[in-house]
């Protein structure tokens, strides 16, 4: 007779199935209630067409589903792609770009782990007038992006959906290996805070933007009189691209959209609005 072995607990990353009864509970029934619903869509933004999550969200809903301390974030690798300078007379702008891989590891509230997923992802930061603040930008973005592609692992809860089009319904429905049964009857323990609009993160101000008073011109253009002036939105969207380009402060280029998205809805052309 031959004889069979079954895996050894620590290689399954569901959780307990029909054949694995001694294996200890790794999702609660509250957490799998979590994980199973849509999206909010308070929590999805729009960037120049494109349905994505902020990184900070990302964060606040591992500690919403895990806990404090039921996950760790750890950046295997974080490498230099690309240094740029582009002079304009005495000045420098600079373009940077990394690559950084991100492992994210759950862990039951005891401290077992669960799983891990790891994924990598580039990011830039485009003409900075600040080599320093150039470099920050882009690492933190390359991480910030890696991790949210690990995340999306999880499911509809950190973003798998927008994938489908942008949309926020559930695509999971159903997971063999945590059947309705396991998690539809515990109801949650007190109503869900239904969050505001997420806001994207602030930036720090480079060394030539200006932290207080009225947004101003990059470069002493007045971009935001020629988006005024400018005949549709399609044009509008082109003077951001330049005012950003310019090293325009973030307080600017949100009038310049805020323009652009007016003629866009004169125009019956949202999709071509301002970023």
């Amino acid at each position: 007779m031959v004889a069979t072995t079954e895996a050894l607990a620590s290689t399954m990353a569901e959780g307990p199935t029909s054949h694995t009864q001694n294996q200890a509970a790794r999702f609660s029934p509250y957490q799998l209630r979590m994980l199973h619903g849509g999206i909010h869509a308070n929590r999805v933004r729009m960037l120049r067409g494109m349905a994505h999550l902020e990184a900070w969200d990302v964060r606040r809903q591992l500690i919403r589903v895990f806990g404090f301390g039921g996950f760790s974030i750890d950046t295997v690798s974080l490498d230099l792609v690309s240094e740029r300078e582009t002079k304009n007379g005495e000045r420098s702008k600079w373009t940077i770009v990394y690559r950084a891989q991100v492992r994210l590891t759950l862990f039951t509230p005891d401290g077992r782990k669960i799983t891990h997923f790891e994924d990598a992802a580039a990011g830039d930061a485009i003409n900075q007038p600040s080599i320093g603040d150039a470099h920050d930008l882009a690492m933190k973005t390359a991480v910030s992006q890696a991790l949210k592609r690990c995340a999306v692992n999880l499911g509809d809860q950190f973003g798998l959906s927008l994938y489908n089009n942008g949309s926020s319904d559930p695509v999971v429905h159903f997971s063999a290996a945590h059947p309705p049964q396991e998690w539809k009857p515990v109801e949650p323990p007190a109503p869900e805070p239904e969050d505001p609009p997420v806001q994207p993160e602030p930036q720090a101000p480079t060394v030539e933007q200006e932290p207080l008073g009225e947004p101003t011109a990059a470069q002493g253009r007045d971009y935001l009189h020629e988006a005024h002036q400018a005949p549709d939105a399609a044009t509008v969207r082109r003077i951001w691209q330049a005012a950003r380009a310019d090293g325009a402060v973030d307080e600017y280029l949100a009038q310049i959209a805020e323009v652009g998205k007016g003629k866009a809805a004169q125009g019956g052309d949202a999709e071509r609005g301002a970023a």
